[in-house]
Parts: C-alpha cells; sequence; structure tokens
C-alpha cells in the first residue's frame, strides 16, 4: 500500500506557515499551539469555500494521511466543529514534525482538489503580510499574486 507523503512544495509552505505564525506570536510556545492557530485561520475560508461539513472532512482525512506518518497523531481528533482536539497531547520535542505533516496534508488535499493557485490565494487572504508564497520560496510554481 502506498503511503501518501506530502510533496517537498506542501511541506515547505508548511513550515513557512508555522514560522510565521511563531514569529507572530511568543516564540516560547510550543509548536503546536501555531499548529493551532494555522487550523483556526483556515477554519472560516475553508468552511465558505466547502461548508463546516467539508471543511471537517478534509481535516479528517489529512488527519489520518498524517497519521500514517507519525503515528502519535492518533491522540488527535477533529471535533464535530471542525477543531482540533488532542494537540496539546504532543510533546513538542518528539513530535515538532506532526504538526508540519498535518499541515502539509490538508495543503496538498487542497491542492488536489481546487489546484494550487487557488490554495495559495487562500493563503494569502489569510494571511495578507505573508507574501513568500511565489516562484521564490517554491522554486517551482506558477502562481502570481497580481492575478
Amino acid at each position: 500500500m502506498k503511503r501518501n507523503i506530502p510533496s517537498p512544495r506542501m511541506r515547505d509552505y508548511a513550515q513557512q506557515l508555522l514560522a510565521y505564525e511563531a514569529a507572530a506570536h511568543n516564540a516560547s510556545e510550543l509548536n503546536m499551539a501555531a499548529v493551532f492557530r494555522v487550523f483556526e485561520a483556515l477554519r472560516r475560508p475553508l468552511s465558505t469555500l466547502a461548508g463546516a461539513s467539508g471543511f471537517r472532512a478534509l481535516l479528517v482525512r489529512a488527519l489520518m494521511l498524517a497519521n500514517a506518518q507519525v503515528p502519535s497523531l492518533s491522540a488527535v481528533q477533529v471535533k464535530p466543529d471542525g477543531s482540533l482536539e488532542g494537540l496539546n497531547k504532543l510533546r513538542n520535542n518528539e513530535d515538532a514534525e506532526a504538526g508540519v505533516v498535518l499541515i502539509a496534508q490538508l495543503l496538498g488535499l487542497l491542492v488536489a482538489f481546487i489546484g494550487e493557485s487557488l490554495m495559495l490565494r487562500i493563503l494569502l487572504d489569510v494571511w495578507p503580510g505573508f507574501n513568500t508564497f511565489d516562484a521564490r520560496s517554491s522554486g517551482e510554481s506558477e502562481y502570481d499574486a497580481t492575478r
């Protein structure tokens, strides 16, 4: 059985989002707090796009795919309202990769359903000051923020 591993580009986007969130808040907070903020920030635009149940379904699928790579994510569950529960049970040192993988899986699902260009537009709507989502950051993205 082939595991769905997030692409290097999606991992790069996830790492950039986490770094941006960590820099925007208390850098001494656990990585999982930044992960939680990323998902909460994406909840509104993705619920508008896919509906609340669509957002929850995307998140459940991303968590399932990420859990195959980071088994400690089995402690995390998606609540009926689409929020994540159990992130605080993960330890920053041993599971620093968990947040990256989980976000990368969600971004990968978005790319599969709506395309990279629209996914990047959503990210830029949520984080307007975050302007590294362009050809320089991904190496080969065709995204143009002026479109």
